[in-house]
Order: structure tokens, then sequence, then C-alpha cells
């Protein structure tokens, strides 16, 4: 069974990316191990702190390290990811880099019409970035649009084409973590 991290890519406390983590870790827990990762409780990155990162930054790269396969979540901010998985994503790029070569999905959900297109496109070339270096999944782009409606009050997925579609996008990521990972 493969250990994955899901990195929750905003802090907001009703965050839908957690959310969609969360129900991700539920509904495929026969296929693989979600450990979720916040965003929020990192320092902002510095320069000047990145050969003494705190415990809570030593503890996020240990986690991605250890991982087989990473799941991103991102919601979007003014047409780009949010400052929190940025910032996540930095201290992932100096000094330690644990997303070298790990195969990475990305997901997403937004209480806007267009998901998180914009984020998403941006995020894959961030993990191309020569610090970060990730194997992203092509293509599968999930995401969520007008995320209010699509989870119901217990934060489970509430329409049934959005959770084909997330069925399809595992699949497809499990068969791109087979490859990946020797």
């Amino acid at each position: 069974m493969y250990k994955l991290v899901g990195i929750v890519g905003n802090n907001w406390s009703g965050s839908r990316n957690r959310l969609l983590l969360q129900y991700m870790q539920t509904r495929y827990a026969n296929q693989f191990e979600l450990n979720l990762l916040e965003t929020g409780t990192l320092p902002m990155y510095s320069q000047d702190d990145e050969n003494n990162p705190t415990p809570a930054v030593v503890a996020f790269r240990a986690a991605i390290a250890e991982a087989d396969g990473v799941i991103i979540a991102t919601a979007e901010h003014n047409h780009s990811v949010p400052t929190a998985l940025k910032n996540a994503l930095d201290w992932c790029s100096r000094v330690e880099h644990p997303m070298v070569g790990k195969p990475v999905m990305i997901v997403g959900a937004s209480l806007g019409p267009m998901g998180t297109v914009r984020a998403q496109g941006h995020l894959r070339q961030i993990l191309d970035s020569p610090g970060i270096g990730a194997h992203i999944l092509p293509g599968n782009e999930f995401l969520i649009t007008d995320s209010s409606h699509q989870f119901d009050e217990t934060g489970q997925l509430n329409q049934p084409a959005t959770i084909a579609f997330l069925d399809q996008s595992v699949t497809a990521f499990a068969d791109f973590l087979g490859h990946e990972i020797p």
C-alpha cells in the first residue's frame, strides 16, 4: 500500500481543499494511506533561516521525503496558488529537496466558477522548477468549481459526476505511482 501525504494548500479554517483531502483519505483508504500536512503552521520562508529551520519545517520536509507520493490540494487566490502553499514549497526548494523526483497529483477546490485552473497551471510551473523537480501526473486536472455546493454538511462530496471524475483521476495517479516508484 502506498504511503502518501496530502498538502492542504491554504490555511483557511473552512478550507474545501482540506475537506477534499479528508474525503480522499476515507474514500481511498484501501488503496493508500494519506496523511495530511498543513501549510499554515510553517513560518514565512527566509533565506536567513534556511540553514536553521523550525521543527515544523523539519517535520514537513521529512514527511514528504518519507512518502511514496504527494497529493497537493490548492485553492486559487488572485489567479494563482495561495501564499501558504508557495511558502511551503519554498521551504522544500532550498537546502533539502524532498520533492525531487516525487510523484505528485494536483487537485483543487474553489468557490469560483473556474475552479483552480489558473492556480493549477502556476503550481505545475513551480513544481517543475530546478529546486523542486517533482514528477507531476500529466493531465487529470481535477478541480472543483463552486465548492460551497459540492460538499454536504458532513464534508462528503455530493455530486456523482465529480466523484466519478475523482475516481478516474485517482486511478490514473495509482498507475503513475506504479511506474514512478522503483
